[in-house]
Formats: structure tokens, sequence, C-alpha cells
């Protein structure tokens, strides 16, 4: 359900056309009710919440100045796109965010034509815009282009390349920093707002253009004015960076003031070429516990307005858990590993880390490709990098991981957080490729752990290779099982038969053991912990192949060029007459959803596999599995 509060002016809000016609004395009324639902909101859904409560006036801003859906907006990475949604059409189904059928907890082209660019990856927004923008340029028609970045997605590299793009360009588009990270400070106060007015205002934009064309006769008048304008704006506001990439950098201006916001965009709609307005915004705006801890509020699961967020009770430990506590032990031992980040410290499990072992920490930004490099460099002088990297994420940096890593067989370990479904997150950050991709690649050691003790000891093989290696595991916890407090490694390329059936056999690749152990139990199968991708355990698969009628893979991965592919390669290769059965992801992307929900309709849960392999030996009912998801 929605809210059950009231909210007399947001609620004649349908679309950004209705917003349009409000006086603009009312929008601050509106930007306050808007808070209080999408707090609320979140509240009894779960989701983005810190940075979206600081989004609130810039979103109602930019659909009040810009006649969007036909001016194009295009968010960056969508956790400041709530607002966005609600004022689009999508406050009646806010208490379906994130869940099956509901909308997505970022933008989406199939969801709404204000939702001009899909993101879920940090730093595209950019470059979308300026696509767009020449798109606009070369159709002949007005269409106004913003994309509306963080100082986080600032950090990436693809971000200041669509920079220096877009700056040599004479296409009109407007970036918006939002920069949640400074506080207003007071050069942010009277003298911002009149200096931002000021630099989005005709008069200085006339002035400035027409003064370029004055001294461009004057080579040596024009180079002084130059200078005089850059060190006069330098002054006062940071953006001599912007200008000399070809941007008319204004501000910073108080993201929350919603008539000067209106105000200057006002103004800079009526601009030609690159424009960057600089807004600072407080993240958990209007909301204690948010103001008070970003971070932790950064994506929430349900809670009760009121009380604010509370401490889950005790619980086993994730797999980011294990990895955490693996990581500090092994530290403690060996002064050579470091840990690396891109800019995922809390959800990689590296906050102990950070606090524990300070010097060997490195929080890169969102700088994937950068990461992977910089693992490389430290291999190359005798330290031992853990690259800590959501499956996802580290598809950003595939040819450093290639080119850098692997080609020069450098022990770097890749801990592979997020592998496989990840429920509400949805497709953006589903982990589905990671072992078709890595499994290629030569001198990698590629492995999934079924449990929570074996991603310890898998760790400890990893550290211990003399070349790249991954561990993958899924996101939540496991089975279960307890963790041995010793630093043991695994015989690399060894599976384990966990198992003995008649007729089937199940090989199971990491965290699908569980279910794979209890559909054995309804097949009388035997059941394969298979634990390496790469290398694979060719004896005991051939061995399987021998005393069985039908091998089953099962792997929580796309099926194209994952692990199961790896087993069809080598019985190809022996021309082994067994037959085969591949479960896996299916080839489409798998939408958002509860994790559990998500595995049952792809067939990767007990029940699943049973009925799979039922209808695959003709005893029962058999849906495709490339209808499994609708």
């Amino acid at each position: 359900m929605t809210p059950s509060h009231s909210y007399p002016l947001l609620e004649t809000i349908d679309g950004p056309e209705d917003l349009r016609r409000l006086a603009r004395s009312q929008l601050p009324e509106l930007a306050d009710q808007l808070r209080d639902f999408m707090i609320r909101s979140v509240a009894a859904t779960g989701g983005h919440l810190a940075a979206n409560l600081g989004a609130v006036e810039l979103a109602v801003a930019l659909h009040y100045v810009y006649a969007t859906p036909y001016d194009r907006l295009v968010w960056d990475v969508g956790h400041q796109s709530y607002p966005h949604k609600i004022l689009t059409g999508r406050r009646k189904y806010m208490h379906t965010l994130r869940q099956r059928d509901g909308i997505a907890g970022f933008p989406r082209r199939s969801e709404s034509p204000y939702d001009t660019f899909g993101v879920g990856h940090s730093s595209t927004s950019i470059s979308a815009a300026l696509g767009m923008a020449v798109a606009a340029q070369l159709q002949g028609n007005d269409r106004k282009v913003v994309a509306v970045i963080g100082d986080g997605a600032m950090s990436a590299g693809m971000a200041f390349e669509a920079l220096n793009h877009a700056g040599d360009m004479s296409a009109s588009l407007l970036v918006v920093l939002n920069d949640n990270e400074m506080s207003i400070s007071e050069n942010v106060g009277g003298m911002s707002k009149y200096l931002g007015k000021l630099l989005s205002g005709k008069f200085y934009s006339s002035v400035r253009e027409g003064g370029k064309r004055v001294l461009s006769g004057l080579p040596a008048m024009r180079e002084l004015a130059r200078r005089a304008e850059e060190h006069m704006k330098g002054m006062v506001v940071p953006g001599t960076l912007f200008e000399e990439l070809g941007f008319n950098y204004i501000g910073p201006i108080d993201g929350h003031d919603l008539p000067g916001l209106v105000r200057t965009l006002n103004n800079i709609r009526t601009l030609a070429g690159p424009q960057f307005l600089h807004v600072v915004t407080h993240k958990g705006r209007g909301y204690a516990p948010a103001e008070n801890n970003p971070c932790a509020m950064h994506g929430v699961s349900k809670f009760d307005v009121e009380a604010g967020p509370q401490a889950p009770p005790p619980s086993p430990p994730t797999y980011t858990q294990v990895f955490s506590q693996w990581l500090c032990d092994h530290a403690r031992e060996d002064e050579s590993v470091t840990a690396i980040t891109p800019a995922m410290r809390e959800g990689s499990g590296l906050v102990a880390f950070s606090e524990q072992f300070p010097q060997r920490f490195f929080d890169v930004g969102i700088a994937e490709q950068h990461a992977v490099t910089l693992a490389a460099g430290m291999a190359c002088d005798g330290l031992k990098p853990v690259v800590a990297i959501y499956s996802t994420f580290l598809q950003r940096a595939y040819d450093q991981l290639i080119h850098d890593v692997a080609l020069q067989n450098l022990p770097v370990l890749f801990a592979i957080d997020r592998a496989g479904l990840v429920g509400p997150d949805g497709a953006t950050h589903t982990g589905a490729f990671d072992l078709s991709y890595l499994r290629c690649v030569p001198n990698m050691v590629v492995m999934a752990p079924a449990d929570e003790a074996e991603c310890r000891r898998m760790l400890e093989t990893g550290i211990r290779c003399d070349g790249p290696a991954a561990v993958r595991y899924p996101r939540g916890r496991g089975p279960g099982v307890a963790i041995p407090e010793t630093l043991e490694a695994l015989e690399i390329g060894k599976a384990e038969l966990r198992r003995s059936g008649k007729k089937i056999a199940l090989l199971a690749f990491g965290s699908v053991v569980a279910a794979a152990e209890q559909a054995a139990l309804e097949l009388d199968a035997t059941v394969v912990n298979m634990r390496f991708v790469k290398p694979l355990d060719e004896a005991l698969v051939l061995q399987m192949a021998d005393q069985h009628e039908l091998l089953v893979t099962i792997e929580e991965n796309a099926v194209a060029g994952g692990a199961g592919s790896a087993v069809a390669e080598l019985l190809s290769s022996h021309e082994a007459g067994v037959a085969l059965l591949h479960l896996g992801l299916p080839d489409t992307f798998v939408e958002h959803g509860e994790r559990g929900e998500l595995l049952s309709l792809c067939r990767l849960d007990a029940g699943g596999i049973a009925g799979a392999v039922r209808a695959h030996r003709g005893e029962g009912h058999h849906t495709p599995r490339t209808q499994a998801i609708s």
C-alpha cells in the first residue's frame, strides 16, 4: 500500500504537465510533501533513500523548467531518481518498488517515456545525454538535454571522457553536478546565489560571447581577457577545470533553494552550447537518521519511520561478512596483503579491513579499470592485492583483467560479490556472466563455493596462487555451515563427491549445491560439488559420465559459455556418449524481485532442478527454460 498520509498538493501531480501548472510559490510545499511521501514509501518497501532525499528540489525544478519528456532528462545511476519517478506518474505504484512485476529501482526506458536512458552502473549519463544532444542537433529540433550526475559518479574516467568530448562540440547540453558530499558552506550563501544567477543570465552570456568576438582579432588582448575571466571565476568558484574542458560553469548553488534553482535553470535553458551547473545538496535531507548517517541509509530494508532503521538481530554471516573476516585474518598473518575497491567499501565488506589496516586499503572511487590495473602494479612488486568487486562491476574492467593481469600471469585475487541473482536491484546488478567471461581467460583459476566454510577456504586458496584467481559468491547468506577459524586452502582443481545415486549425476557449481542436494533426494541422484570452474576436475567428470546415463550441470550463471559449457567441451573432446542437461540462468535479463522467488522462476531451487530433470527424461510436463521468465 502507499503511505496513508494526506498529500493534497502532491496528489494533484500525475505528471510534469501538472507540476508546470503550479505557481512557483507552491513548489516548496510540493517538495516537502514529496519528501515525506518518499520517506514513508521507502520505509514500506526498502530501497535507496539518502541520495534520493537530497535530490527532491532538483527533480522538482528540472521538471518544472524543462518540457519533459520532449526535453531529455538523464539521471546517472538512479540512486537519485525516486522523486523523478513520483513526479512522472508513478506515485501510485511506489508500493511495488523493486518487487516482482513492480517498478524498478532505477530508470528504465521500458517503464516510462520520462526514463530517457536505462541506468544502474554509474557515470554513463553525460555520454548518453551528449548522444541525445547530437541527435537533436542533427535533426534540427530545439530539444534540450540535461544530464544529472552525482559527485561520486564524477570520479569515473568515463564521465571525464564524455566531458572532454562534449566541451569540444557545439551541441547544447546541460550537465548538472549534484554534489552531495560538500556541506553548504559560506561560499554557497548569498554571494553564490548572486553569482549563479549572474553567470547563467543573458547579460553575462552576451558580454562573454560578444567580448570573445570583438577580441578575436586581437590575440594578445583576447588571451588577457580569457585569463582575467578565469582568475575572477577561480577566486569564487571551483569551475576552472570545467571551463578548460569547454563548458560554461555556473555555481555552486544551493540545491535545496527551489526558487533559486528555478531561476538559474530558466536562464540556462536559453543558452546554447555545453553548460555545467554545480548544485550542492545534502544526502538524507529532511530525515534525521539519514542526515546523521547517509552511508548507512543509502540502501535500506523496510523500517519504521518514527523509530528509524534498527540493527538487525544476530544471524549467520553473509558471504560478504565471511570474506571480510577472512581478509582481516589473513592480513594479520601477511603484511603484503592489500585490499582495493571501486567505491564499494561497505557493500564489499571492507569496513573492518579499512579500519584495522588503513595503510593497506585503497578505495579508488568509481574507477573499476584503474582498480584492476592498480592491483596489477602492486602484484608486480611483491604485494598481494585483493580486488573486492561486484560481478556486474568487474565487467567494466574486462580488458584490464585480461591484458594487465592475466596476460602477465600476476597474482591478483578477485573477490567477486553479488554473483548470480541479486533480487531487488534487478538486471543491472545481476552477476550472470562472470563464469563465462572468466573461464575463457588463460591463467585464471575460477572458484565457486558451496557454503560459507568453503568460501573461506577458496579465498585462502586464491591468495596462495602464483597467478590470477577469482572466487565468486552470491549476495546474502549460504546454507549456514560452521566456518573454521584456521586458514586452510583447497587442492586446486579438485571437486567433492557429496552423494552417490543412480543413473543421474548433478554437477553443481557454487551457490546451487544445497538445492542440488535437496533435489537429489527426490531423484536418487549423485551430487558433485564441483568447486572449480577452471580448472575442472576432469577425472571426476569423466568418471561420472562413465557411471551415469545423464549428467546435469547446474550453475547460477548464464548457460552460454558457463561452467556447463566447460563440462560439455571436456566430454566432447573425449567423445563421451552420456546425455547432458544444462541448467542455469535463462537467456534473458532477469528483472527485479526477491532472490528466492527469482531462483524459483529460473528453476534453480530444489523443486525446479528436480522438475527440469524429470521433464528432460520425459517424466512430466516441461516448460522450456527460455520461457521460465516472463
